[in-house]
């Protein structure tokens, strides 16, 4: 397996290259790894080095909070973050971050594992979620590094759990140290020998949390930005908001709108694109207008954010959010309305998204299916949103914390805290 496993990687190196002049996300993924070895030789030899590795942006908002708690103990020391996803990359300078070094993650071939491994000489390394790269596990339990697998998230189905998946399980049992998102992981690692495992739950929750005691200061301090458009649009209103989006949720809005609804909604587009942004328009007519047309609002219905950024300021306005992704089984972030004290609506297709199995159990969450079924949801919200506030909140406070959990376990302490000294 470990001879088909090496040659699938060089396979995938290759046939990247030779697909990426004919598509973006490849070509970005070639060209970002040029002249790695290059950036990883410039790290200060000085440096305490700490190495997160995120497979995208959502497992680097996942780490986010824990590189700050890290960095906020000790300023001084070289946080390099890397990305398999052209996402992350691009996309992971939007957050407020005190990231060093980010890059692509050479591929994992045994050659690039050790030069890696050797130039970055990390004393302390996290992967994020599910990131299970074979060769690095392999070099940094040959260098005595300590690796931690941090909100790991795992399933029954997947392949480490075969009968054909030893290799890779072998690859999880040098792993130092779990620090898992739920119990149901924890078992699963049980019954293939680790016990290294603490549950602490998802970082998220520290991550919404702080964003939102952020933007309440900078909102009492007056200086947050674009929150007159909202006031204004809304007239003191609390919006039905449409976060992140797609086809399905914008027929939902529209079905909704014909069926006579007379609240205020805004809607954030999964795709800001101005293609896409112009279709909307031309279904919702002159019930919308953009974001960036704001000044020439004229008591329109629908505000329709066409820019990166606005929505989780959007959360603070709403009063029940309607969640995009939930159709494809790739549901997007229910914490950020959630932290505001918002119940949440979305999709049935959510296997993959714990938290929201988590909504729905307690009675925050809303699983719709159609029309029909998405009414029935919004007016038990509508009747009950006092209570649901009170509820939503109350359940993202108690779920905070989890930095404090990883910082004080010994596992971390004894190999980060116990160095400061």
């Amino acid at each position: 397996m470990k001879i088909l496993y090496n040659f699938g990687i060089c396979l995938f190196s290759i046939l990247l290259r030779i697909f990426s002049p004919f598509h973006a996300k490849a070509r970005m993924g070639v060209l970002g790894r040029k002249n790695w070895k290059s950036k990883v030789e410039g790290i200060p030899k000085n440096k305490k080095v700490i190495w997160f590795h995120c497979a995208s942006l959502g497992e680097f908002d996942q780490g986010l909070p824990l590189m700050n708690s890290l960095k906020l103990k000790n300023p001084d020391l070289f946080l390099v973050v890397t990305f398999f996803s052209p996402s992350g990359m691009l996309h992971y300078h939007k957050r407020m971050h005190v990231v060093d070094l980010a890059m692509y993650l050479p591929y994992d071939t045994r050659r690039n594992a050790d030069f890696f491994v050797e130039k970055v000489n990390p004393s302390l390394v996290f992967f994020v979620k599910y990131e299970f790269w074979q060769n690095y596990i392999r070099e940094l339990s040959k260098k005595n590094i300590k690796l931690i697998s941090l909100a790991t998230l795992l399933r029954p189905n997947q392949y480490f759990f075969k009968w054909y998946g030893g290799f890779f399980r072998e690859g999880l049992k040098k792993i130092s140290y779990y620090f898992t998102q739920n119990e149901e992981t924890k078992n699963l690692l049980n019954t293939i020998g680790i016990y290294e495992i603490a549950v602490v739950g998802d970082t998220r929750y520290d991550r919404v949390s702080e964003n939102k005691k952020l933007f309440l200061e900078t909102l009492e301090a007056g200086i947050s930005s674009h929150t007159a458009i909202f006031e204004s649009f809304l007239a003191q209103e609390k919006a039905l908001i449409f976060g992140s989006s797609w086809g399905k949720e914008l027929a939902i809005l529209i079905d909704l709108l014909k069926d006579d609804w007379k609240g205020k909604i805004i809607i954030a587009p999964h795709d800001i694109s101005e293609s896409n942004v112009r279709k909307i328009q031309f279904l919702l007519k002159e019930k919308a207008i953009k974001f960036t047309d704001f000044k020439n609002y004229k008591e329109e219905q629908v505000l329709i954010l066409d820019t990166i950024g606005q929505l989780s300021t959007a959360y603070y306005y709403g009063k029940i959010a309607c969640i995009g992704g939930g159709f494809s089984g790739n549901l997007h972030n229910i914490l950020e309305p959630a932290v505001f004290g918002l119940p949440v609506l979305f999709g049935p297709k959510h296997s993959k998204f714990p938290e929201a199995d988590q909504f729905t159990e307690v009675g925050i969450g809303f699983e719709f299916h159609d029309f029909a079924s998405f009414k029935i949801q919004l007016s038990y919200c509508l009747e009950n949103n006092a209570v649901l506030n009170k509820k939503t909140l109350a359940f993202m406070d108690e779920r905070k914390g989890v930095c404090e959990k990883i910082l004080s376990n010994p596992i971390t302490y004894q190999n980060f805290m116990t160095q400061q000294k």
